[in-house]
């Protein structure tokens, strides 16, 4: 195993002091800025690109995708029942610096995005209307069903296939995703004492040097270039909803694709005031209101919507989704052609590819609030807790949508376009205008989304400045500024160039080469807990042949090769 530093000090970035890593930074400038400049000047061309790239990727690697989420879900339960499970992420006297109450507080923060708020009623509405191709829910949507009255079966087929789909989007493969680079990263800055970058998180593998060289700097450049285009895809979908739900109220015309543009400079202005002037308490402050925001609608929505049947619904979703969890989880839609590669690409290998694109992000996150948990309870919590959140935000947002399409309760107005489809963008605003209070809703709802979106852009920037600068927890404000507008224009530049498909051929295509960095890191990580495992069941022999030896007045050639700092290292592990 490679050599490790004795203290955190010996090998932590100081805070503020670190130098811009040339070859992680400037590479990625390279491709972003230059990848958004020829998408403003070009965009119909790189329509066409993104629809091709798209189109190949899920063609030749949708199948990877699906196959590595699942295999990683299956990874974390090996590590969280295995006695890897009880490495603590720390030194032996280490303590968590959250209490337990806190620390899931903080992971329900992770869990929360724009994503939530953008497809919390328009995924499960989608899949109700249109099933994936060679689902068993044949037929059309009853249109007779009155209000409380038993739903036909072809009916509550869908809605239940709808439902299941949707949890496994946003179950516990993407958590999985980010257990895998959040936990590399926690046991390498809080067992190893390095620097929060994922390069580190391969030392157990590729050793000091390696990881220190060129090799740890391509690591950073594809995990850098990920978070860049993860969080431009989630501030696209923000600005996206925005703009549809300001049309719903009737402020703007939707069709102006100016209003978009505006609505991120203002963001980004937003971000940069925070950024420049070291606001950092304001942006506190917007995300716990943004959280009281999210828990308020989901209760409201609860209370005043069908609460009995969402209710029911939250728990048989589960079930269902829990019982057919293997078909779902490895369904490549094989056997449907050309229509299960579409929705292939539009859905599960699009979540695939966008979880990816975000872990470096959120394993950010999530590895500095664990110091001092073990890795069971780092599984546990960060695989559990989000997962069950968000299959309450989907079964109440999701549901009562669905409950007044088949009941149609008195004074509904369908969400299904005369297309027969789901409008994505204002799906969300036309649930909630049908709700005592709607005016108030689609306000709060939009807040809810601009927030979101400040937040994301101002976090994001902060990690991706942490990953340009080796692990600098407090980079420079120029650095930060930088991957805040870069990654505003990005979103800009990727809406010029199709919307929604654009923004989801970006995530699929920059995660994978990522995909392969995270197979490393799983690796890595199963390698070094293996040998502490093996080296903590030797100093626990040991130890227990030198008690043995004190209490008998013994002495063995085992008890010897004991020294004073094992000895103390590990009586301080053991208590």
């Amino acid at each position: 195993m490679a050599k490790t530093a004795t203290t955190d000090t010996e090998a932590h970035v100081r805070p503020g002091q670190a130098s811009l890593v040339k070859w992680v930074f400037w590479p990625t400038a390279v491709i972003v800025v230059g990848l958004s400049v020829i998408t403003m000047i070009k965009p119909k061309l790189m329509e066409v690109a993104f629809q091709s790239i798209t189109s190949w990727i899920t063609s030749n690697f949708g199948w990877w995708y699906v196959l590595l989420a699942f295999v990683f879900v299956v990874f974390c339960v090996a590590l969280g029942l295995s006695k890897k499970g009880d490495i603590k992420l720390g030194r032996p006297g280490d303590e968590p610096e959250f209490s337990l109450m806190s620390w899931f507080a903080l992971l329900f923060a992770a869990g929360m995005g724009i994503g939530l708020v953008f497809f919390g009623v328009t995924e499960p509405m989608s899949h109700f209307v249109e099933p994936r191709p060679g689902e068993d829910v044949s037929g059309v949507i009853s249109d007779s069903t009155e209000h409380g009255g038993e739903v036909a079966t072809t009916t509550a087929n869908r809605a239940q296939s709808a439902m299941a789909t949707t949890f496994l989007h946003w179950g516990f493969q993407p958590w999985a995703i980010y257990v895998i680079v959040g936990l590399s990263l926690a046991l390498a800055i809080h067992r190893r004492g390095r620097p929060l970058s994922v390069r580190w998180g391969l030392e157990p593998l590729f050793g000091e040097k390696r990881v220190k060289g060129a090799f740890g700097n391509v690591i950073d450049v594809i995990a850098l270039v990920g978070t860049v285009f993860g969080v431009s895809t989630s501030l696209g979908l923000g600005v996206n909803q925005i703009t549809a739900g300001m049309a719903h109220m009737g402020w703007v015309d939707e069709s102006n694709p100016w209003i978009k543009y505006v609505l991120i400079a203002v963001v980004t202005a937003c971000v940069l005031w925070s950024v420049l002037t070291g606001v950092s308490k304001g942006m506190k402050w917007l995300s716990n209101t943004n959280l009281v925001l999210a828990g308020g609608l989901l209760l409201f929505l609860l209370i005043v919507g069908p609460t009995q049947f969402l209710l029911k619904e939250f728990v048989q979703s589960i079930g269902y989704y829990l019982q057919n969890y293997l078909g779902l989880s490895m369904n490549t839609s094989a056997f449907q052609g050309d229509s299960g590669e579409a929705w292939q690409a539009g859905w599960s290998t699009f979540y695939w590819g966008w979880w990816i694109a975000w872990s470096p992000f959120v394993g950010v996150f999530i590895a500095r609030i664990s110091r001092g948990r073990t890795v069971r309870e780092f599984i546990l919590g960060v695989m559990g807790v989000p997962a069950t959140i968000t299959f309450l935000w989907f079964a109440i947002l999701g549901g009562n949508a669905i409950y007044r399409e088949i009941h149609k309760t008195p004074g509904y107005e369908s969400i299904i376009g005369p297309d027969g489809a789901v409008d994505s963008n204002a799906a969300l605003f036309q649930m909630l205008a049908q709700i005592p209070g709607s005016a108030m809703l689609i306000v709060g709802a939009m807040l809810l989304s601009a927030i979101f979106f400040i937040t994301s852009s101002d976090s994001g920037s902060l990690v991706m400045s942490m990953l340009a600068t080796g692990g600098d927890t407090e980079p420079r404000s120029w650095i930060r500024a930088f991957f805040a507008v870069a990654t505003s224009v990005l979103a800009a530049a990727l809406l010029m160039a199709g919307g929604l498909e654009a923004l989801q051929a970006a995530s699929i295509s920059v995660a994978l080469p990522f995909s392969f960095v995270m197979v490393l890191l799983a690796i890595a990580t199963w390698k070094y807990l293996g040998d502490n495992v093996r080296r903590n069941e030797k100093l626990r022999r040991e130890a227990f042949i030198e008690e043995i030896g004190e209490a008998y007045g013994l002495e063995s050639e085992e008890t010897g090769s004991v020294t004073k700092k094992s000895d103390t290292w590990w009586r301080g592990l053991r208590k």
